[in-house]
């Protein structure tokens, strides 16, 4: 079970990933965890992209892709795996594709968890960390029981620049333009799937699994 999941920055691939990692019993790979893995081992790659990090600049898509492959090549990933936060260009998705024929790895499906720019604006910005603990809540759908104050630890709760209205919205701009090219390129495949993301979690969850049994 050798699947892409795709969907924008507060779509919910997170969570979803956790669900059918359980489900289907492989492991959730996501970009951000190789890169730290790699720079841990001290592999030539990881090193190379150390070097690209510390001096804050993005790694090339030459190395980043070499370190997805190292990933993929892993002994539990043969079984399948959740890759997620890869690709983000269409370069990249070539390059993905001559990876896995390599490693005599088919993709089953690219799953896309869709929804709307506004809603994922409100979700965004509505969150708020603890400045103490990390706990997380958000202004419409996890309110602490003192405004402004973690339930857990009682410090500040405070917004990530990250979560602000103007970063988020170019976050979101970047995200759909990079992505657009990808769904037409993976529709031609015939590996897309898109599950609407303004249902309950547990129906997204649902819709997805029905999709990649065939249901």
């Amino acid at each position: 079970m050798h699947i892409l999941l795709m969907g924008p920055p507060g779509a919910g691939k997170g969570t979803q990933a956790e669900r059918l990692v359980e489900e289907f019993q492989v492991p959730h790979i996501s970009t951000g965890d190789m890169f730290r893995a790699a720079v841990k081992e001290g592999s030539p790659l990881g090193k190379q992209a150390k070097e690209y990090m510390d001096a804050g600049q993005l790694v090339p898509d030459a190395v980043t892709i070499g370190i997805v492959k190292e990933g993929l090549a892993k002994p539990e990933c043969k079984k399948g795996f959740i890759l997620d936060g890869f690709p983000r260009t269409l370069e990249q998705a070539s390059a993905l594709d001559e990876a896995l024929n390599e490693l005599g790895i088919t993709l089953k499906r690219v799953i896309n968890i869709n929804v709307p720019a506004n809603e994922l604006l409100a979700r965004i910005t509505g969150r708020r960390i603890c400045r103490k603990c990390g706990s997380t809540y958000h202004v419409m759908f996890k309110l602490p029981s003192s405004e402004g104050v973690c339930d857990k630890c009682g410090a500040e709760l405070y917004q990530r620049d990250d979560d602000k209205e103007a970063t988020v919205k170019k976050r979101l701009d970047v995200y759909a333009a990079q992505t657009e090219p990808l769904i037409s390129y993976y529709k031609t495949k015939g590996l897309y799937a898109q599950i609407d993301g303004l249902q309950n979690i547990d129906k997204v969850f649902a819709d997805i699994v029905a999709n990649l049994r065939g249901e």
